[in-house]
């Protein structure tokens, strides 16, 4: 199988075509990866307990070419992902910040993507075994984008809604 790094978070994925989303730019074997990780998740509860964290890093390692719709999607991941890994709120509540932060989503800039995006993608996710290593794979791969995505943290934190 010929593999090629995503253009996005930098992990080798088959080298195939296909779709991708319209502003998270991956190449077609991430977004397949991804697809198929969400796929789990949601036919099992045990994988769903982190699909919030799944789909903000996901977010976060696809940054896109700034536009109105990447800064926003940026932003609002960065923010469920401050608030989850720094602050420890529940997951549910971090969905409901999210909700809260589109309401401002014009105060928003474009944050320069670091050279590096963390050191696990997707592709490491998608090897888990069980609901178990699912969970501990995306928990890591979470703190590893955030702190990936350290230089913009004061920033981050000056964008939280106020009432999380």
């Amino acid at each position: 199988m010929v593999t090629i790094n995503c253009m996005g978070c930098g992990g080798a994925f088959a080298d195939i075509e296909g779709p991708t989303h319209r502003y998270l730019e991956s190449s077609p074997g991430c977004w397949a990866v991804f697809g198929e990780v969400l796929a789990r998740e949601y036919s099992d509860p045990a994988y769903l307990r982190v699909h919030r964290l799944t789909v903000d890093t996901y977010a976060v390692q696809h940054p896109g070419r700034p536009s109105a719709q990447s800064i926003q999607s940026v932003a609002v991941h960065l923010i469920s992902l401050c608030l989850v890994l720094e602050r420890g709120v529940e997951m549910t509540r971090a969905t409901a910040a999210i909700q809260a932060a589109v309401a401002h989503k014009e105060s928003y800039i474009w944050l320069a993507p670091p050279s590096s995006l963390g050191s696990t993608t997707v592709a490491d996710i998608h090897r888990a075994q069980d609901a178990a290593e699912h969970e501990k794979l995306v928990r890591a791969w979470a703190a590893s984008a955030w702190s990936a995505w350290s230089p913009h943290h004061a920033t981050v934190r000056e964008w939280l809604p106020r009432r999380f």
